[in-house]
């Protein structure tokens, strides 16, 4: 429901009346306020925070401006670190994808990828580049987080993961979000950091059963999760789910974690994401006992928002018959997605040499498909219709996944006279999650 101004700002109340019933005795009837998400408060460590959490969408989507929106709002941005070579090179004038094909040229028809490498210096400095500049620019009491997706094996899944996660604290991150396909030892590759027990360190899991079996693999560190983000079905990008996803609610999973961590004894703020779509829709997770929410769908069409202008009128215009759960993704995950996304169907050559972050003991699920329609050739563009090649499409923007409400997304703003959509601010999106009740959305002006 659309309104204009979001509700004053009143402290949480409880109004109570007295009845004069026999002249002794009085009832009393309490009625509390409906309350909204700026009721509640986020503790990590000494920090208080407001409980919103920007995802970490990439290949730049929660661009710098966009995270650190919410980071001056007191809240929690994140940055991704999806394919950050790529990124340092745009923003920073750098060669490091220029340099990386170079490097491997060798391979270039050859099927077998296993001589592709990543100079792990230029990983180091690419994410050191960018987090810096990010925290040198950060403004308000908010917090800056880097999302890691962890499937980006690289070719050598370990040693780029721990080179990555070291840059990221070396440049004074506030805290590290480890995503898309958690690896249960990911915490012994930081162990020595002088900053493993001082940044926050945080785990999106899908399912109590994760949870367990990351805090029971990581016991002897004596170094619990600072925050555990319980992602839902509804959410963009790759879920946590097979392609029976339709089975799960998050209402479902996050009681699940909670009543497990409750049985453990365990004060590990929880985090619920996927499908939050209004503040109100916020609201019901907190008051059943998580500390914040994450959001990511509604900040997709901010105006500091990384996708290009054609990719956020696609959302705005999208209805929910536009918005499928596929697996086009090489990595095996099911990933959502808008149905006329770019990528899809095209079949352009593995572009390894120059990105390969998929790449795995030389393989990549992409190649595989290529190479069954080319009969083992890497040199032309051919219609593949069962996967796409990730890293090339993501970087440049051509798979436009999407979460489930995505199509929702025109009843929060209003259309132009040349029939495009009117694009918010993320300041404005992040207000009205923070103060809007009743299930109202407030359309920007």
């Amino acid at each position: 429901m659309p309104m204009r101004h979001w509700p004053e700002r009143t402290d949480v109340q409880t109004i109570t009346v007295f009845i004069n019933i026999t002249g002794r005795h009085a009832c009393r009837f309490s009625r509390k306020r409906m309350k909204c998400v700026d009721d509640f408060r986020l503790r990590l460590g000494n920090s208080e925070l407001v409980p919103i959490v920007i995802g970490g969408m990439g290949v730049d989507i929660s661009v710098q401006q966009l995270a650190l929106e919410a980071v001056r709002l007191g809240g929690i941005g994140h940055l991704s670190d999806a394919m950050m070579m790529d990124t340092a090179d745009r923003y920073f004038g750098k060669h490091f994808t220029r340099d990386k094909m170079r490097a491997n040229m060798a391979s270039m028809n050859n099927p077998d990828k296993s001589g592709v490498r990543f100079d792990p210096g230029a990983v180091a400095e690419a994410t050191r580049l960018h987090v810096a500049a990010a925290m040198e620019a950060k403004r308000g009491h908010g917090l800056l987080f880097i999302n890691l997706m962890e499937k980006l094996t690289m070719n050598a899944p370990r040693e780029t993961m721990q080179t990555r996660m070291n840059a990221a604290l070396d440049a004074g991150i506030d805290g590290i979000t480890l995503a898309a396909g958690l690896n249960q030892n990911s915490f012994h590759l930081i162990q020595d950091h002088p900053r493993f027990r001082d940044a926050k360190l945080g785990i999106i899991v899908s399912s109590a059963r994760a949870l367990q079996i990351f805090i029971r693999r990581n016991a002897k560190l004596n170094r619990l999760p600072d925050y555990v983000i319980v992602e839902g079905p509804l959410a963009g990008g790759h879920l946590g789910f097979g392609m029976d996803w339709v089975k799960y609610d998050l209402k479902t999973i996050v009681a699940e974690v909670l009543a497990w961590m409750q049985k453990e004894n365990l004060a590990i703020p929880v985090i619920a994401a996927g499908g939050i779509f209004t503040g109100s829709d916020a609201v019901g997770f907190l008051e059943n006992g998580v500390a914040a929410v994450q959001v990511a769908t509604r900040f997709t069409i901010s105006r500091e928002c990384g996708l290009p202008e054609a990719a956020k009128q696609a959302y705005l215009g999208a209805e929910e018959s536009d918005i499928e759960v596929n697996m086009q993704s090489p990595t095996g995950y099911p990933m959502r997605m808008l149905k006329r996304t770019p990528a899809m169907g095209q079949g352009i050559r593995p572009n390894c040499e120059m990105y390969g972050y998929l790449l795995e003991n030389g393989k990549c699920e992409y190649i595989d498909a290529y190479g069954r329609v080319t009969h083992g050739g890497m040199d032309r563009k051919v219609a593949v219709n069962d996967k796409i090649c990730l890293c090339t499409h993501m970087r440049n923007y051509d798979v436009w996944t999407c979460g489930q409400n995505t199509w929702r997304l025109k009843d929060t703003t209003h259309r132009l006279e040349d029939g495009s959509w009117f694009l918010p601010s993320a300041e404005h999106v992040f207000r009205d999650y923070q103060y809007s009740k009743n299930q109202q959305i407030k359309l920007p002006d």
